[in-house]
């Protein structure tokens, strides 16, 4: 197959929708030699933060001279950033190479079983699987699970430790309509022994989270209970064992402090795992450690971010509130259906004018269906055209869905406006 064929291949699985379980994976994993079971590895679940805590660990434990893999979504600019190494993606020739092992299982599996066709995640699961454990063995994956965990495609390995930024009300129809259910699904990953560091203060979801870790004898660490980032003044990370000061962060807001911290408690943790992770290369790799996306200037007066939630908008707005109170601020938004819109809208009006559009994603939300209140643009690409580059008054924000901050993103970096 060419770079291109796989590609096509990979998306054709599209038509098979959205299907938690775990037998597919399951079947395919074996019919390869069970690649996953020779991963060493860490799982981040959640709602919020996966891709920033992969990140920050990933460039930590590079930094300290380890061959990190990353397993990661959406992606932003290429496909292949979904599987990388040391935070480049991975070739088009390792992709054709490991899609050429792993199609004619893929294909075989609704032909010799009574079990539907793989989905398009389960096909990257994998060929990360295939990839990471077999084709180009790393030192450390760091595999982000898609939206759930229990039934999540990726949850077919024992990890070293298990981290859960967050948990907010996101993809319901899948997951639940409470904190509760949805922190269900999200600890199911959880096997025996494994410790699970995470982040929230919601009493349902730490209800949750302790009676599904007695089920498997899993030490929970608790962000701002067992360890925390101290705020004021330079960044200090403090736990009963080991404290951290002078740390600067490549990411901004107090969500990505706080993915820090879930993270500097993790390889504290793996110190016996990981032995050449050090203070330096811990300052340097979250120094370093920016996201395509988030958070991120794409000038000095406009940012794209990817705030596809209430949760993540929460994030947004405060951090907007603290780092550019003194500014004007004009915001271009887009999502996709089945996102809590009103909500979202609701808070990006505390921070300046809104205006609304659409674009070319097959359940983007169309502009017609946006509260009559907003402004209303037919293409993104007028309203980014009408900003004032040059003004130190005004600041421009392009949020929302992940799928709409790469089209704009590419649109900035390929057209004579960037």
């Amino acid at each position: 197959m060419t770079y291109q064929e796989v590609l096509d291949w990979i998306h054709s699985k599209l038509a098979f929708g959205i299907k938690p379980g775990l037998e597919r994976m399951a079947w395919m994993l074996n019919e390869l030699g069970n690649p996953q079971e020779s991963l060493k590895a860490i799982h981040v679940v959640g709602t919020n933060g996966k891709g920033s805590t992969v990140n920050d660990l990933q460039h930590i434990l590079t930094a300290s001279g380890y061959e990190v893999g990353t397993f990661t979504s959406p992606y932003i600019m290429d496909f292949r950033e979904r599987i990388s190494l040391n935070g480049h993606m991975m070739s088009k020739e390792d992709l054709v190479a490991i899609a050429e092992l792993a199609k004619p299982v893929v294909e075989r599996l609704p032909l010799e079983t009574d079990l539907e066709a793989a989905t398009e995640f389960e096909v990257i699961t994998l060929l990360m699987f295939l990839y990471f454990g077999a084709y180009h063995p790393v030192d450390v994956a760091i595999i982000e699970a898609g939206m759930g965990g229990r039934y999540d495609s990726t949850n077919l390995f024992n990890a070293l430790a298990v981290i859960c930024p967050s948990i907010g009300l996101d993809h319901q129809a899948v997951l639940g309509n409470s904190y509760a259910e949805i922190a269900r699904e999200k600890a199911g990953v959880l096997k025996a022994g494994e410790p699970f560091i995470f982040a929230s203060e919601n009493a349902d979801v730490l209800a949750v989270f302790q009676e599904e870790a007695q089920k498997h004898a899993n030490p929970l660490y608790q962000y701002g209970k067992d360890f925390a980032m101290k705020e004021a003044g330079q960044l200090s990370y403090i736990s009963p064992t080991s404290r951290l000061s002078d740390i600067e962060l490549a990411m901004p807001g107090h969500h990505q402090v706080v993915n820090a911290a879930l993270v500097l408690k993790t390889l504290e943790l793996l110190q016996i795992d990981f032995p050449k992770v050090t203070e330096e290369s811990i300052r340097q790799g979250l120094a370093q450690a920016s996201w395509l996306g988030r958070t991120e200037l794409m000038r000095p007066n406009l940012m794209i971010d990817g705030a596809h939630n209430n949760e993540s908008i929460e994030a947004l707005v405060e951090l907007m509130t603290s780092r550019y109170r003194d500014k004007k601020v004009h915001i271009l938004f887009s999502a996709i259906d089945t996102k809590p819109i009103e909500g979202m809208l609701q808070q990006l009006e505390q921070l300046g004018d809104v205006t609304v559009t659409s674009f070319d994603y097959p359940n983007a939300v169309a502009l017609e269906a946006y509260p009559e209140r907003y402004q209303s643009i037919l293409d993104f690409k007028t309203w980014l055209s009408e900003c004032q580059s040059d003004s130190t008054d005004d600041f421009y924000l392009v949020t929302g869905s992940l799928y709409f901050i790469s089209q704009v993103r590419h649109y900035l970096l390929e057209s004579s406006y960037d």
